[in-house]
């Protein structure tokens, strides 16, 4: 099974954030690149409870307020779903489904080609379905992956999910078609070929000249991580660390609203 490929990861440079912000504050193009859950805003058991830090509206509204600034959020949710949790005043464009889906301003969407019908076999497994309700957890369906949660579960439950997601995986050789992603808070069983990482890759690309960063917090922001290490800021939000590709570390939401703050300064050419 495919585990994240962070498991063993080589020392980074330490990322100098005041070198970082005088060279946003002389780029023609500045580049935001933003997990939304456990980075933006805390984790929650009903993830359509999960809002932003308090604060974290109000900086996203300004920075995008700056003619040179993009801000992308790129998540493994749906795409639709941040519409209704930032609330911003002009929402950005938005990667979901690690890279499957794209939403941009304007309400475009469009979907990855992709074949969904390893994710429907096992949705027609009512069995397994059941067995993970049972034992407190509860399959959540995307368009290119099926999610087993088990946030707020007791670490007895915990282990019983895994254990019972694992025998089906090997049962059915799941291997093959779909690969095995664990987040902070579950796992996911995901259609191959794109991740966080290559929707990094896109965005370098389209903005060639752009001063850029990208935060987030979980196992599953580790592809980005590597895929701007050496072309930008990779940068950890959460309470605790951990090892990581990024090469810098914000605890939310004082640092993080700080290291907008800072971005919103320097658009404005220095001042608040």
């Amino acid at each position: 099974m495919d585990q994240a490929r962070s498991n063993s990861v080589a020392p980074a440079p330490a990322l100098d954030l005041a070198k970082f912000f005088v060279d946003l504050g002389g780029a023609v193009q500045r580049l935001l690149l933003l997990d939304y859950d456990g980075t933006l805003a805390p984790f929650h058991v009903q993830p359509e409870r999960a809002l932003p830090y308090e604060g974290v509206r109000e900086r996203l509204d300004a920075i995008m307020r700056d003619p040179a600034s993009y801000v992308v959020m790129v998540t493994g949710r749906p795409a639709r779903e941040l519409g209704n949790l930032l609330r911003l005043q002009r929402m950005p464009s938005v990667w979901g489904s690690h890279g499957w889906e794209y939403l941009n301003a304007d309400g475009e969407y469009r979907l990855g080609p992709l074949d969904p019908r390893p994710l429907r076999r096992i949705l027609r497994d009512r069995a397994f379905e059941q067995r993970v309700r049972e034992l407190g957890g509860r399959i959540e369906q995307k368009p290119s992956a099926l999610a087993i949660h088990w946030r707020g579960a007791a670490p007895a439950q915990v282990a019983e999910l895994r254990d019972a997601v694992r025998s089906h995986w090997l049962a059915h050789d799941l291997g093959a078609t779909l690969s095995w992603l664990e987040f902070d808070g579950g796992i996911e069983l995901r259609l191959p070929g794109r991740d966080k990482g290559s929707v990094v890759e896109t965005l370098l690309a389209a903005y060639p000249r752009a001063v850029a960063a990208y935060l987030g917090d979980d196992l599953t922001d580790e592809d980005a991580f590597r895929a701007i290490r050496d072309r930008g800021a990779g940068i950890l939000v959460r309470p605790e660390y951990r090892p990581t590709f990024a090469r810098a570390w914000l605890r939310p939401p004082e640092q993080l609203l700080d290291f907008l703050d800072r971005w919103i300064a320097v658009a404005r050419g220095g001042r608040l």
